[in-house]
């Protein structure tokens, strides 16, 4: 299925559109009813990631009324959409608020995400910041571009290579067990500085833009990853799981990491994985 670059732009614009209406309201007026746990105190769902999916699936309906469209929050609902993305013509999978905890909290370190899959590859990503207004974009083949919200627009790429001991970055292990989590914990003091952001919008977003060196991720939900491994991809960086193989929509397990070339992902894989 041909998707235009016009098709982009109405994605772009909707996403925009729910963090307006749907998020950025809501940020830091939310009551105690508003704010409910799914599977722990620090995985959380509010009325903003509810009400904000909502927006944009019935906006991608109306224009894609045949696409599979996998929200997190829906797909509680019905796991079963997530294998469908191997394969599915066209499909559109949407993180409405990434970093709910810290949306909760009244922390302005949050973004939507949405992706674009076609043919069980993905050619498109958007991650958006509802706060400042600016987009993160990528098309596959394209290159990965920061566009503000004034209209200014630039090209991103990854960070220089550097040694192990000046690489900057992130592995996200909250969702690590043992012996992984403390194994993990100990190897990131390998490293020049390492950060929790609890928020793949933003820890994509810092190594799209050549900022961080890696990050890293064990759990491996679409929403959370396929728009951003494009947009580092595109800037000019590589990303494969843990045992080297490709990431592609439909995958949940096997851990993945992004890095600004081939040595330095086994570096951190070696290094820091200790795989």
């Amino acid at each position: 299925m041909n998707f235009s670059d016009a098709d982009f732009d109405y994605v772009m614009t909707i996403v925009a559109e729910a963090a307006s209406k749907e998020i950025m309201l809501r940020f830091r007026n939310l009551d105690a009813g508003d704010i409910s746990e799914k599977t722990s105190a620090i995985d959380l769902v509010t009325e903003a990631d509810l009400l904000a999916e909502r927006h944009i699936t019935a906006a991608l309906k109306a224009r894609f009324p045949s696409a599979l469209i996998v929200g997190e929050e829906a797909y509680e609902a019905d796991k079963s959409v997530v294998p469908a993305l191997a394969h599915a013509e066209l499909a559109f999978t949407i993180d409405p608020v990434d970093g709910t905890f810290n949306f909760a909290a009244g922390l302005p370190v949050f973004g939507t995400i949405v992706a674009v899959i076609a043919n069980g590859e993905t050619i498109g990503s958007i991650i958006h910041d509802p706060v400042l207004g600016d987009t993160v974009t990528a098309m596959k083949g394209g290159g990965t571009f920061l566009r503000r919200q004034a209209g200014q627009a630039r090209r991103l790429s990854v960070a220089t290579p550097a040694p192990l001991s000046a690489m900057t970055g992130a592995i996200s292990w909250g969702h690590m067990d043992e012996p992984d989590r403390s194994r993990i914990n100990a190897n990131l003091s390998k490293t020049r500085m390492a950060f929790s952001l609890n928020c793949s919008a933003y820890e994509y977003w810092m190594v799209a833009s050549g900022k961080w060196h890696f990050i890293g991720h064990s759990k491996l939900m679409p929403w959370d990853h396929l728009a951003g491994v494009l947009a580092h991809q595109e800037a000019g960086g590589y990303t494969a799981k843990f045992d080297g193989t490709p990431y592609k929509p439909g995958e949940t397990t096997g851990g993945i990491i992004s890095a600004p070339d081939e040595e330095s992902w086994r570096i951190i894989r070696r290094e820091i994985i200790g795989a």
